[in-house]
């Protein structure tokens, strides 16, 4: 018979296993930033690897040093899945996505890289590298705890019936119980079956085209756009938060008034609604697929599938109907080839917009230069050579492609989370175009801006701020007169901006001088001036066949059509 003491400590040493496991697998988020929170609530994935312990012992006698290293390692790499469950809604305002955060690690980790100096890296690095030995370490002594327990053959019965009751308890509470459910936190295993079946699909295309269901019409003329161009601006990151969140609405509100001014001295008029987007806190690409193509595109697995289609976009309608389609995306750092989808007459990435001067973190090219150098090369139309006194490269326009109407469709950049750096803003608009237009003393400046995750809400406002400031200068001095500009949020911005339970809206402002055309937009639901109603009109990808409605020449003849 072992010895009372013996049995105790048997006794203690399996209750702090599971303490500590259970900790490690059901603690929360400290919202808005990064750092864990301990929770009281039971880890099924935690008692269900229990069941599956006494059961390995019930029928091996023992658990081998190999199955403990085994199951521990995969223990800890769940405790790192659990802490990825919880913590990118709070960073992003969004669950996990492993095909297209996965795809686009390597972006991120670039990005964050830039606030930082080299040895802070390195130290980043080595302290990952610690965190990860001790984690496996902590990880491995409970293991080898649960591992002594389930061997006992009088301790296997109560230990399956703990694991079991823990199981059922939560299935009943799914079913029957929902509150319950607060017991227990977010299985980590429902998360990696979710996340495999994405990438399954994402990764297959035998479901065809149909899964992507029917899109716009795109059988009417853009007659009652005269000939003018269209330009639509992605403003990054502008969500309805900065309308309903007092907080924002007070900071921004001096430049939204400076904004309709400079509408109201062009002869501008402005009417704006929200939609919904199909993204939040991030994947900017989801919204602008939306718009262009009118699908559905709040599966990533959607989005992929698209760009392998021949569906008519925006981009295409513009075309056939004599325009010349730009796509301005100084966002693109890489090679995109399925960007031909869209089909493009000019796609210019961050290589070929002509920038020239110094860059300003992992984006390099701020707003304001990247709106100066499209009005000199495609929007003043005029047939240039390909360097200029700056040393800019630009692109010649000769002949009948100089004077073709434009359709342009601009991503700013400057607003994306972290929300820095914040470029200072120039008034004078041809020194932004000179490759000394910023200083080193600039830059230095505007990198060496505090960076939050925890509290990214003032740098959002100072971003918010820029764009609106350079977006008002350029209408109110630069921009074609009769040019019809749609401006729409991509999505909102991050959880520590918008806080919980945000929802999916983003402000659309659609600027122009046609008041006929602005009054077919009221009809469809939006209201004059840049104070959207409260209530969405419908979903991003909708926006597209109210615009195509509105710039068919017959409008009275697709206003009646059928849904």
């Amino acid at each position: 018979m072992p010895h009372p003491t013996a049995t105790l400590y048997s006794v203690l040493r399996l209750l702090l296993a599971l303490i500590v496991l259970n900790a490690l697998l059901a603690f929360g988020n400290l919202w808005p930033g990064a750092w864990p929170r301990p929770e009281a609530r039971l880890s099924v994935d935690l008692f269900a690897g229990l069941l599956a312990l006494v059961l390995w012992a019930r029928g091996r006698g023992a658990v081998s040093a190999r199955v403990t290293g085994i199951v521990a390692a995969l223990a800890s790499l769940w405790v790192l899945l659990h802490y990825i469950d919880v913590t990118i809604p709070a960073l992003l305002g969004r669950p996990v996505n492993a095909w297209w955060d996965g795809r686009h690690l390597w972006q991120l980790a670039r990005m964050g890289g830039e606030f930082a100096a080299g040895w802070q890296i390195a130290a980043v690095l080595l302290a990952a590298c610690a965190g990860l030995a001790l984690l496996f370490t902590l990880v491995r002594a409970c293991v080898n705890a649960l591992a002594a327990a389930a061997a006992r053959p009088r301790w296997q019965l109560p230990l399956a019936a703990l694991g079991s009751a823990v199981l059922l308890t939560h299935g009943a509470a799914s079913v029957a119980h929902p509150d319950l459910q607060r017991m227990f936190a977010p299985p980590v295993g429902t998360m990696v079956a979710a996340q495999a079946s994405l990438l399954s699909r994402a990764l297959s295309r035998s479901a065809g085209e149909r899964q992507l269901g029917p899109g716009p019409t795109f059988d009417g003329d853009i007659a009652a756009l005269g000939g003018g161009d269209v330009f639509v601006l992605f403003a990054e990151a502008y969500g309805a938060i900065t309308l309903d969140r007092p907080e924002l609405a007070a900071a921004l509100a001096d430049r939204r008034s400076a904004l309709q001014q400079a509408l109201d001295a062009g002869g501008r008029q402005v009417v704006s609604a929200r939609v919904t987007s199909p993204t939040f806190g991030g994947a900017s690409w989801l919204a602008h697929a939306a718009l262009l193509s009118g699908i559905d595109t709040h599966d990533p697995d959607d989005y992929a599938l698209l760009l392998t289609t021949q569906r008519p976009t925006l981009v295409s309608h513009f075309a056939q109907h004599g325009y010349r389609t730009i796509g301005w995306m100084p966002g693109l750092q890489r090679p995109w080839p399925e960007g031909a989808f869209y089909g493009f007459d000019r796609l210019a990435d961050a290589d070929n917009t002509g920038y020239a001067g110094l860059p300003f973190g992992y984006w390099r090219i701020p707003d304001q230069v990247s709106i100066a150098l499209l009005q000199q090369q495609e929007l003043n139309r005029t047939a240039d050579a390909t360097g200029d006194a700056a040393g800019l490269r630009t692109v010649s326009l000769r002949g009948a492609e100089s004077s073709m109407p434009r359709f342009i469709v601009f991503p700013t950049l400057t607003t994306h989370a972290p929300f820095r750096p914040v470029p200072p803003y120039l008034a004078d608009p041809q020194r932004l175009l000179a490759a000394d237009a910023f200083s080193d003393e600039d830059v230095s400046r505007a990198l060496t801006a505090p960076v939050s995750w925890t509290d990214p809400t003032p740098a959002y406002i100072d971003a918010m701020h820029y764009q609106f400031d350079w977006l008002t200068r350029w209408l109110r001095e630069e921009a074609p007169r009769h040019m019809l500009l749609v401006v729409i949020g991509d999505h909102q911005p991050i959880g520590g901006v918008t806080g919980p339970g945000a929802s999916w809206d983003v402000p659309v402002h659609v600027i122009g001088t046609d008041q006929a055309l602005l009054a077919r937009l009221e009809e469809a639901g939006f209201r004059r001036g840049l104070q959207p109603d409260v209530t969405a009109i419908g979903p991003m990808h909708g926006l597209t066949q109210t615009l195509i409605d509105a710039f068919a020449g017959d409008f009275s003849r697709r206003n009646a059509r059928t849904p």
